[in-house]
């Protein structure tokens, strides 16, 4: 027995030095050499403090709509739904959004609205969209901005982020960054 206490609490002992402290400090010195030193990508805009890389919650018309969120926003805990696409409580949620978006956009169709728009991610909390759930959403906020359509989607043209390394994942547009580049075009 005492062939396999001193190793495992060697073990123990060399685990806690480079789990606990080794591994935190260099994760803390890594994120010292990021921007924003390792707070987040932070953005000002009206007096206010958001950070780009997690969902905001926008449903104003003169915005675009942000994706939904299984976690109301709160980037205190992140978490999808977890709920079966049979659950008849989740479609009810999902065909209520559905609804809401025909409401507030006329002239699209049921088929032309993308699922990033109506179900929550993974997290909850992302914070992108794609580029179809931005277009379908230019005739409603150039309606209400009185701004003319072309220029509203040059803004989402330019706010377009494309694939890692033209590869990876899709074409994505970050909805803060968007909804504030919205607001410097219309002079808001």
């Amino acid at each position: 027995m005492k062939n396999h206490i001193l190793p495992a609490i060697k073990l123990t002992a060399l685990c806690i030095v480079l789990l606990a402290i080794v591994y935190p400090i260099s994760i803390w010195a890594i994120a010292q050499l990021s921007p924003n030193k390792g707070k987040g990508d932070l953005i000002e805009h009206h007096n206010k403090t958001y950070y780009s890389n997690i969902g905001q919650s926008f449903t104003t018309d003169q915005y675009f709509n942000s994706r939904p969120s299984a976690v109301d926003y709160n980037a205190a805990g992140s978490g999808g739904t977890n709920k079966a696409p049979s659950n008849d409580e989740y479609l009810k949620q999902i065909q209520a959004r559905v609804d809401t978006i025909l409401l507030k956009n006329p002239g699209i169709k049921k088929s032309d609205i993308p699922a990033d728009l109506v179900t929550a991610s993974g997290s909850g909390l992302d914070p992108n969209f794609s580029v179809q759930a931005a277009k379908i959403q230019v005739k409603r906020i150039a309606k209400i901005r009185n701004m003319d359509e072309v220029k509203i989607n040059d803004l989402i043209a330019q706010q377009t982020e494309k694939p890692l390394i033209g590869l990876f994942g899709p074409e994505k547009i970050n909805v803060l960054k968007l909804n504030i580049a919205l607001d410097q075009l219309s002079g808001k």
